[in-house]
């Protein structure tokens, strides 16, 4: 087994795409063996490999890591993403736990029926403009520092940072009443190893298209 973590998912974003995110943060090289069938995620069952059975999971330090909060948390602390003490760790998981209930919004829009699309899109419009986005800004501007913990780098500059672009995706101007994250935007997207994932041709994965949900379904349902 090579020393880079493996990651087994399907091609595509979904739950996993915030552990890329933090691998390639940390300047960290990964595989990725992507489900294509039922049967991919059938074999992983059935050798022992998923202790939950569901993916996404990670092959790390000789461990198979599933559940991917866990996975993040392994990841951050790893590689120092993680902040300096108890307290810095405490802001960053509430920081990153409002982005992960954002990205679930935006993650789940592109599975919603027709009749429900627009009333989706609506709720994430509100709830990032009126509850999530408010409390980034002001943070941003109360601290006064390029991060949003401490004066340093973590996990959560680095989600905030995934979910402020698949925000935009879904409503190119939605950050414009909020200038202190445009900059922050532009400023994380700027630290190399971030630069380097946002570059065509990387392992960042697009946007999830309808065309894409039948195959999901047929390797998950």
């Amino acid at each position: 087994m090579s020393g880079k973590p493996k990651l087994h998912y399907f091609n595509g974003r979904g739950r996993m795409e915030s552990i890329r995110w933090l691998l390639a943060a940390a300047g960290v090289e990964f595989e990725e063996c992507f489900l294509e069938t039922k049967d991919d995620l059938t074999k992983l069952q059935k050798d022992g490999s998923l202790l939950f059975q569901q993916v996404p999971m990670v092959e790390i330090d000789g461990m198979k890591m599933v559940q991917s909060r866990a996975i993040g948390n392994y990841i951050a602390t790893k590689y120092n993403l993680y902040g300096k003490d108890l307290k810095e760790r405490a802001l960053i998981d509430m920081y990153v736990e409002a982005v992960i209930d954002l990205n679930e919004l935006l993650m789940t829009y592109t599975f919603q029926p027709a009749d429900k699309k627009e009333q989706h899109f609506a709720t994430i419009v509100d709830k990032a403009t009126n509850r999530y986005f408010p409390v980034y800004e002001k943070v941003l501007k109360d601290h006064g520092q390029d991060f949003l913990v401490g004066n340093q780098f973590s996990r959560a500059d680095v989600q905030l940072l995934e979910t402020l672009l698949m925000a935009e995706e879904c409503k190119p101007d939605i950050l414009a009443k909020f200038p202190l994250l445009q900059s922050f935007k532009a400023r994380i997207s700027n630290i190399p190893t971030i630069k380097k994932f946002l570059q065509p041709g990387s392992q960042r994965k697009p946007p999830l298209q309808e065309k894409d949900v039948p195959k999901l379904m047929k390797i998950f349902h």
